[in-house]
């Protein structure tokens, strides 16, 4: 009887289909301000977000069709790939983004929530391996080829990230408890001599 909490070694590129982003040109302004979110780096820059369905920019089926974006299903699991390399999120809706990013559109086999984890893990090591003279980027064939080990079992894959999820849950929780002290602290501070004179 097969162990389901085996793990095994894949390649990235076994996992799902990696798919590239692109950038519509900018001096068509058929091509923007559309009803499909566009998403870049910049975007992910200072947020810690898991699920995205948008970003500043909307880009037209127009923009669409006439560029190497690709219209990702909900689900795909998006990955920066230079500029910073290794910002990870989940689309919340189907979406395009720039040719910033390498997305994984995981297979049924897979869960998706445990590819996001697992990419956020291994971002050291894939650092490690790119190119690049200006700036450090990863290929499309080079994080297919990537080895990692998973669970054979998507069951197994996604009882991992619900517990990586709820740790998720609680330091966020603990960040805004702490941020609430700090803040209370802060403004209690400063104010009471007004409270004081207040009362005298």
């Amino acid at each position: 009887m097969e162990n389901k909490n085996e793990w095994k070694k894949v390649k990235l590129g076994d996992i799902g289909e990696i798919v590239s982003g692109g950038t519509p040109k900018t001096s068509v302004k058929e091509y923007w301000n559309g009803n499909i979110s566009w998403l870049t780096p910049k975007d992910f820059s200072n947020k810690n977000y898991k699920y995205w369905n948008k970003g500043e920019r909307n880009i037209t089926k127009e923009g669409v069709k006439n560029s190497s974006a690709k219209l990702l299903p909900k689900g795909t699991v998006l990955f920066t790939s230079r500029a910073p390399i290794g910002y990870v999120g989940i689309s919340d809706t189907n979406l395009c983004t720039n040719q910033g990013f390498k997305n994984i559109i995981v297979n049924e086999e897979n869960s998706n929530e445990f590819i996001y984890y697992l990419l956020k893990f291994i971002t050291p090591q894939i650092i490690n391996i790119a190119g690049g003279s200006t700036f450090k980027e990863i290929s499309a064939t080079a994080l297919r080829d990537f080895e990692v080990y998973i669970p054979k079992s998507k069951k197994y894959q996604k009882k991992i990230a619900k517990i990586l999820s709820d740790i998720d849950a609680k330091i966020e929780l603990n960040n805004k408890i702490n941020n609430n002290l700090f803040y209370n602290s802060i403004f209690s501070t400063s104010i009471s001599p007004f409270i004081n004179f207040g009362n005298k």
